[in-house]
């Protein structure tokens, strides 16, 4: 009787566990034949993500565009807005970070990295990481709202941004 109150009481603490730590984290890097100074004159302003295939516009609806604290708003080409807040950024280490307030996509709580650095001789390192928690908590298994769908979007968003980088940087 004891073990299977140990065993039930151990299974019972690991889903309570999993519930509680739902973050996902992804990160995706590319390798440019760029120097650093080229690749983040191309995407190290808060202002302009006119360098990524699905950003239509990028406007700035408050702050100054590479102060802490600034938002903007992207269009996406095949409609839908997403809303960002700048919560760090800094010329010198070549590295943004901000966080989605709002948001067509299937996350919540999602804060993000974009870092530029030297891979060699002319190349840079171009790496975008974030953490996020699907959209819909309440409907884990409902179609476009599980963990799944939300590391996919997020997936295509880094790849596709990253790959259209390194062609606009080279």
């Amino acid at each position: 009787m004891k073990k299977v109150l140990l065993a039930c009481a151990l299974a019972f603490v690991a889903t309570a566990n999993a519930a509680i730590d739902e973050t996902i984290r992804l990160k995706e890097s590319i390798e440019i034949n760029a120097p650093v100074e080229k690749v983040w004159a191309k995407m190290g302003s808060f202002a302009d993500m006119s360098w990524h295939p699905a950003i239509e516009k990028t406007e700035i609806t408050s702050g100054k565009a590479d102060e802490v604290g600034a938002t903007r708003v992207l269009t996406l080409k095949g409609g839908g807005n997403v809303n960002e807040v700048l919560t760090s950024f800094d010329a010198g280490s070549t590295t943004m970070k901000y966080e989605i307030t709002e948001s067509v996509l299937p996350v919540r709580d999602y804060g993000a990295t974009l870092k530029v650095e030297s891979a060699g001789e002319g190349k840079s390192l171009v790496t975008w990481r974030a953490m996020f928690k699907r959209k819909d908590p309440a409907s884990p298994g409902a179609p476009g709202q599980d963990d799944a769908a939300a590391k996919e979007a997020i997936t295509g968003v880094f790849k596709s941004g990253l790959e259209n980088l390194k062609k606009v940087s080279e």
